[in-house]
């Protein structure tokens, strides 16, 4: 089974918001999770050490397509270790159902899951909003920017129309919760979800002046 110590290279040179710590805080969520929704810890434990292994560095043009290239990482990993298809194919399921835009594969086992949903968890709360900032920061956009009417009503941007930090959580970060697929992560959700909403209910208030 891979080790956090061999998943711990796969990360040098990732971006500041899918490098090792955001690993490691999915791992231990997964752990929490998946001893509740009773998941198979050992196909859990490779495909959180595995599922951003491809495709995580600053301005990698590859990032739409990282669950899929993570997923035939894994199989090269695991195949060396002398897993099974059926396991090693468990295991690239998760990886590849994990992406919250456009996967066009949905979580079909607790494994997949658990890992879509401790991946989702570390988007909302304290974390969730550092990491929006910073992710904005890494691709040059600014922190907040009004957001217009199309914008609001389609989720589609205006020609020019900047993808802030705040446009991000109007289009995804808001919509998490309602998203996740296990009991235990809806439950973990309800406390973050309030302090991100909160977070930037108020920054959108500061940014136009109002507060």
């Amino acid at each position: 089974m891979p080790t956090i110590e061999q998943a711990r290279g796969w990360y040098v040179g990732a971006d500041s918001v899918h490098d090792f710590d955001h690993i490691l805080r999915v791992y231990q969520t997964a752990q929490r999770l998946g001893t509740l929704e009773g998941a198979d810890w050992e196909i859990l434990h490779a495909a959180v050490l595995l599922h951003d292994a491809v495709g995580s560095a600053p301005g990698e043009t590859a990032r739409k397509e990282h669950h899929l290239a993570s997923a035939e990482f894994a199989a090269l990993v695991l195949r060396a270790e002398g897993w099974s298809t059926e396991r090693i194919e468990a295991v690239q399921h998760c990886i590849r159902a994990h992406r919250y835009r456009g996967t066009g594969e949905t979580p079909r086992t607790v494994e997949a899951r658990v890992l879509f949903d401790a991946d989702k968890l570390d988007v909302l709360g304290a974390v969730g909003v550092a990491r929006v900032i910073a992710y904005a920061a890494l691709n040059g956009q600014p922190f907040y920017a009004e957001p217009s009417r199309q914008f609001l009503e389609t989720g589609t941007l205006e020609p020019g129309e900047p993808h802030s930090a705040y446009h991000e959580y109007l289009f995804k970060l808001r919509k998490i919760k309602e998203r996740l697929f296990t009991a235990s992560a809806r439950q973990m959700a309800e406390e973050r979800d309030a302090y991100l909403r909160e977070f930037f209910e108020r920054f959108a208030r500061e940014s136009r002046g109002e507060a």
